[in-house]
């Protein structure tokens, strides 16, 4: 396929490459703040809580990074996508991690989180919010559900991100 057409797959949620290899949802978003407060919104010591907006699809997302090893500052741009596997080809993983040292999802990206989707929230006129915990650093998402439908209740995924260029 051309270039520009993997490219239009790829920006869609629910586009054919969306579903073959596992990327459940993906944009890229810009810090608004990290730690509105002052300090972390956490109980936990070295982790941000970044507030960003999405570029194409504009979701609000605020997630809890651990900041030593991936910081964000306000204004910075990264990409988000969340997946179902780490597995290039989409396979659904088998719950125990690959040590095979094979090429994966994660390797196209900066830092990762593994969680669950714990709680779905309906806002209004088709607006909703995506909570999910990686292992208590929280995540809420929020927007079109057209944008997160693939996304079930429930279901254990992982959060990829990676710095990106400025424009």
């Amino acid at each position: 396929a051309p270039q520009s057409e993997r490219a239009s797959e790829r920006a869609s949620p629910g586009g054919a490459m969306a579903e073959r290899n596992g990327i459940l949802f993906e944009d890229n978003f810009e810090v608004e703040e990290v730690n509105p407060k002052g300090k972390s919104s956490t109980a936990f010591h070295n982790v941000a809580r970044i507030f960003a907006k999405g570029v194409t699809f504009e979701m609000e997302l605020v997630i809890d990074i651990q900041s030593q090893l991936f910081p964000l500052r306000a204004r910075e741009r990264f990409q988000l996508a969340l997946a179902s596997t780490l597995s290039m080809d989409g396979t659904p993983d088998n719950n125990t991690y690959n040590q095979s040292g094979e090429h994966s999802q994660l390797d196209k990206f900066d830092y990762g989180m593994h969680g669950k989707v714990f709680k779905y929230e309906y806002e209004g006129e088709h607006r909703i919010a995506l909570f999910v915990s990686y292992g208590g650093l929280l995540m809420k998402l929020v927007g079109d559900q057209r944008n997160l439908n693939k996304i079930e209740l429930d279901s254990n995924i992982y959060c990829l991100i990676k710095k990106t260029k400025e424009d």
